[in-house]
């Protein structure tokens, strides 16, 4: 495997999203862009309740959204 195919941390649950809920990364991160400033848990909680996002995979999410923002 090269560098570029181990991808660590957040990122690494992206391709297993895209599967499971059928759409782009940059789906979900519209839909958290949309939601407007919330604090971690409350974008979390917006995508396992609206999305039916298990935890894990919400987290991810929002764990890279946020890290976008600063």
């Amino acid at each position: 495997m090269t560098t570029e195919e181990k991808v660590k941390g957040p990122a690494s649950y992206f391709p297993s999203i895209e599967k499971k809920y059928g759409q782009p990364i940059e789906h979900w991160m519209g839909v958290l862009k949309a939601a407007g400033p919330m604090k971690h848990m409350e974008l979390v909680a917006l995508l396992k309740t609206d999305h039916a996002m298990g935890h894990g995979h919400a987290n991810a999410l929002v764990a890279v959204f946020l890290a976008k923002q600063k």
